[in-house]
């Protein structure tokens, strides 16, 4: 494992130390994922299908956990719940 200490500029910008960017090259897509007071940096044209899917179901859940916060979610019954889904 390779470590580096960078620091953010005033512009929102990190330096990637060129010890750490061997394989990359300019314009690479790189995905930054937050959680919590972790960020993980990978290289999107590493990704594979599933991850792709996991990160947007996470966006999906994150959003809607979100709107449930806020009180935008109803309340119903399970027989109300099934009559509901039915009409979809």
């Amino acid at each position: 494992m390779e470590i580096a200490l960078t620091k953010m500029s005033s512009k929102g910008q990190i330096v990637i130390h060129s010890e750490l960017r061997k394989d990359m090259k300019e314009g690479d897509q790189l995905i930054i994922i937050k959680n919590d007071h972790q960020l993980i940096l990978k290289k999107a044209s590493e990704m594979d299908k599933n991850l792709k899917e996991d990160l947007a179901f996470a966006k999906r859940t994150e959003a809607a956990w979100k709107r449930y916060e806020r009180g935008e979610f109803k309340s119903s019954t399970a027989k109300d719940f099934l009559k509901d889904l039915e009409q979809w």
